[in-house]
């Protein structure tokens, strides 16, 4: 690991924190509105927020024709696919449970990334994978072998799953090309119009039946600005940098940030069982980032 690096792992870090949050963020907000209607604020947001951001910063970058349908394919697996998929998940199971599942991600990237991006997959980074899986798993089943949740809020969350690792390589490719910046306002803009007839035809009205209080704009805004903001931006950066695979293995730490919130905002209950698979998830992460950290120390100690 160069000392340079250590920032992209922060960022690997700070986006995985910001996503665990927004499973206790969606909890409140899925009180008053659909999900369809909170994905469509919160990308209508973002984008405006990121929108006036390039424009102060001059940071504005002209998209090749020839990489439209990049943009369309990378916006349809996320956030439309992805957002369908944890969304609607999250009303059949619990914050926590989710942020189990979405946080097997990493297991199906290296092949992902063996097949498309011709990565370099060492043992460490299996061996930590498979370690923060089992932590995973702990979280997910019961004593008696039954699930934490029902069957179909598990399979619409592994949709969810199977759109991110889509996503990865889409953004891996583009990363080549443009910056962080221009790749979120662009795939958030291009989503809320994926979203908008859906928003039109199935929730606007009952969207405006609902009289938004201080707890659902706080809950709206925070999804919008941390999770469909910030921690894009910090998560493709740290793609572009440590490679699809390390970025994505970060995504086992979701569950921890999600349990921690859902015991103090939601009350949801953090006991032995989860606290051990937390354990197991963190001990995968740092198995998996075993050689980068030795060479850190090593570094260090000369």
């Amino acid at each position: 690991m160069r000392a340079g690096q250590l920032r992209y792992y922060i960022y690997a870090i700070l986006s995985m924190l910001f996503w665990g949050l927004t499973f206790v963020w969606f909890k409140i907000a899925v009180d008053y509105y659909e999900p369809i209607t909170i994905i469509f604020i919160r990308l209508v947001l973002s984008s405006a927020l990121l929108f006036l951001f390039v424009r102060i910063g001059k940071w504005n970058e002209r998209i090749q024709k020839s990489d439209y349908k990049w943009f369309a394919l990378l916006s349809l697996s996320q956030p439309f696919f992805y957002f369908l998929g944890e969304s609607f998940g999250l009303k059949y199971v619990s914050s926590t449970v989710s942020s189990a599942i979405i946080a097997t991600i990493p297991l199906f990237s290296p092949l992902a990334a063996m097949w498309f991006t011709r990565e370099r997959i060492n043992i460490y980074t299996w061996l930590g994978i498979v370690v923060s899986f089992i932590g995973i798993i702990i979280m997910l089943v019961n004593p008696d072998l039954s699930l934490n949740a029902a069957p179909k809020g598990i399979f619409l969350l592994f949709f969810a799953v199977f759109s991110a690792v889509v996503y990865s390589v889409i953004v891996k490719k583009l990363t080549h090309k443009y910056s962080a910046i221009t790749i979120i306002s662009r795939q958030n803009l291009i989503g809320a119009f994926y979203f908008l007839p859906f928003f039109i035809f199935f929730d606007f009205n009952d969207f405006i039946l609902v009289k938004p209080d201080v707890d659902l704009i706080l809950a709206l805004l925070q999804l919008a600005v941390f999770g469909s903001c910030l921690a894009y931006l910090f998560f493709i950066m740290a793609v572009a940098n440590l490679g699809m695979v390390k970025a994505n293995i970060f995504t086992n730490l979701i569950p921890v940030f999600t349990a921690v919130a859902a015991y103090f905002v939601l009350s949801e209950v953090l006991n032995l069982q989860k606290i051990v698979g937390i354990l197991f998830v963190v001990l995968g992460i740092l198995v998996s980032q075993y050689e980068g950290i030795l060479q850190l120390i090593n570094r260090n100690n000369k």
